[in-house]
């Protein structure tokens, strides 16, 4: 039972790096992405236009609602792959 949620935390957090660099043109690989790494400001240096095109990614690719109130979800890919895992705020409340 472990080993398969450990398997299924790994298949999404390369789920989510996937999608930053499809969505966002980066470039670099998916394993060039340290999973605690910040997103914003010194980390990969995201901006504000970024986090609206890494929200409509997750919400279409994973089926969750982000809500604007949680800007904490996108400090890193492990806060995101955290979030979804937790199944998020499917519809529109957490």
């Amino acid at each position: 039972m472990f080993d398969e949620r450990l398997t299924q935390r790994r298949e999404l957090v390369t789920r989510v790096k996937e999608l930053l660099v499809r969505a966002l043109q980066l470039d670099l690989t998916p394993d060039e992405i340290a999973e605690d790494s910040p997103l914003f400001g010194f980390g990969l240096g995201l901006d504000s236009i970024d986090a609206l095109t890494i929200i409509v990614g997750i919400e279409d690719e994973l089926g969750v609602v982000i809500p604007e109130d949680m800007p904490y979800i996108f400090r890193s890919v492990n806060t995101i792959a955290d979030f979804v895992a937790s199944g998020g705020a499917r519809d529109g409340t957490v």
